[in-house]
């Protein structure tokens, strides 16, 4: 059956109707499609444009059908046209002619912008959760590394020493910021679009803040035509999905690096690696690189809904069916890498004597050996030469600043004295850089201490 049946003498073609059908994506919106129906007909009946009776009926029904679904007794048909087509011919046929005033003073087109803004706030609950897990990951590996020294990068070349705690903790701050974007996009979002029908509203006298109400939204839409056409919602929680994927994306290519032999800063639980079909020494980190390959496809759902979107007049366009399998896949594909991703760091094992071993190699504490002697009174330029001189001289002796001979400084400057290998001692490097924000031990445990009191405040 096809709600539109009547003004047409022909039926769809079949090949034209899997076409056009969207049952097969939009069935996951089931438990929201019911929902919104259940609160629609309580208020028809409450503004006297059904009976009670017939209200009650719609409602038993309908809950009996959501029943029947969860329990695997009734099935989805595939070959219906949607799930809002669905729903109401199984109301239909278990209620009678009660069940055809359920649609009355509503369109499909502000039913489905209703179910799908309910369902991606469902989602955006679920995957706030995830990300607060994997924050509180980080902050608890953080803070059993917050002192272990190891290079901080610049071009990927050794730049200066940090530890890995507070490494990890940039990570927190990104996570942090997403959550906010998710939040910002949903709240947005937190607005009914029922009761705007079909692009005109209706002459039914609907309370649409009650039916706002009862599913928990805080608001009604203040434009029917707007409100069935817009699906910023879904690009902006696409975007900000995207930026998800950024971050892991990023955080996964620098595990596939610090786990390889020429870093070998980490090594990867055996339960998220995976091995070679021909090299039995292999032990690759499969896990973070799909989750750094699968950012292409968030990306691709983005552009995807921008590109709809794009071209599209008031109010709704059949394209606009084309936004739920490109938002719901965004969501799945970020939930699904978080799932895998948070776990892996939870059982990460860290190198901490490869981590300090390049840290001294590094010479990373060049910038602290300068700072040295402007300490003593010598012009920052002249600082920076002098130990540039002394870095080629190490290379060249195959030594580092600390291991350096006394004599060797004085070579490059007379001012340098013994108190110089204090000076450059990474932990002491590390530890005198308590601005805020740097890496200082003591500040890492601070910026542990405030993550988790926000994400305490987040849950």
């Amino acid at each position: 059956m096809k709600l539109w049946e009547g003004r047409f003498k022909k039926q769809l073609d079949k090949k034209a109707d899997d076409f056009n059908s969207s049952i097969a994506v939009d069935s996951r919106m089931v438990k929201e499609d019911i929902a919104g129906s259940i609160a629609h007909a309580a208020m028809l009946a409450k503004q006297g444009i059904i009976a009670q009776q017939e209200a009650e009926a719609i409602i038993d029904g309908l809950s009996g059908i959501l029943a029947d679904i969860q329990s695997g007794k009734l099935e989805i048909d595939a070959d219906a046209e949607d799930i809002h087509t669905f729903v109401e011919a199984k109301l239909t046929g278990r209620i009678g002619d009660a069940g055809k005033r359920l649609h009355t003073g509503r369109s499909r087109n502000d039913q489905v912008a209703l179910d799908l803004r309910l369902h991606l706030k469902k989602l955006c609950g679920t995957l706030r959760g995830q990300l607060i897990d994997l924050i509180s990951a980080l902050c608890d590996k953080a803070e059993k590394y917050a002192g272990a020294v190891m290079p901080g990068y610049t071009h990927l070349q050794r730049a200066q020493p940090v530890t890995f705690g507070h490494h990890l903790m940039a990570y927190a701050e990104m996570f942090i910021r997403d959550i906010g974007r998710l939040d910002d996009a949903c709240g947005r979002m937190d607005v009914s679009p029922l009761g705007s029908g079909a692009l005109a509203s209706t002459t039914y006298p609907l309370d649409r803040g009650a039916v706002a109400s009862d599913l928990g939204f805080t608001g009604v839409t203040h434009n029917s035509i707007d409100a069935v056409s817009d699906r910023d919602f879904a690009i902006e929680l696409a975007s900000a999905l995207s930026l998800v994927m950024v971050h892991l994306s990023r955080f996964a290519e620098e595990i596939v690096l610090w786990c390889s032999w020429e870093f070998k800063f980490i090594e990867l639980d055996d339960a998220f690696s995976t091995g070679s079909s021909i090299m039995p020494q292999k032990k690759n980190p499969d896990i973070a690189e799909l989750v750094r390959g699968k950012s292409g496809r968030v990306f691709g759902d983005l552009m995807a809904l921008l590109t709809v979107m794009k071209g599209l007049p008031l109010a709704y366009n059949k394209d606009m069916q084309e936004d739920k399998e490109a938002i719901f896949d965004a969501f799945d594909t970020v939930m699904l890498c978080l799932d895998a991703f948070t776990p892996m760091i939870e059982t990460i094992r860290v190198n901490t004597q490869n981590m300090r071993r390049a840290a001294a190699e590094g010479f990373i504490n060049a910038t602290d050996c300068a700072d040295y002697l402007v300490g003593k009174g010598l012009p920052f330029r002249d600082a920076y030469k002098a130990v540039g001189t002394l870095v080629a001289l190490c290379i060249e002796k195959g030594h580092t600043l600390e291991s350096l001979p006394i004599e060797d400084y004085k070579s490059a400057c007379g001012l340098f004295e013994d108190d110089v290998y204090q000076a450059v001692s990474l932990d002491r490097c590390v530890e005198m850089r308590k601005v805020y924000g740097g890496p200082a031990p003591e500040n890492v445990r601070g910026q542990i201490d405030r993550v988790r009191e926000l994400i305490g405040g987040l849950k």
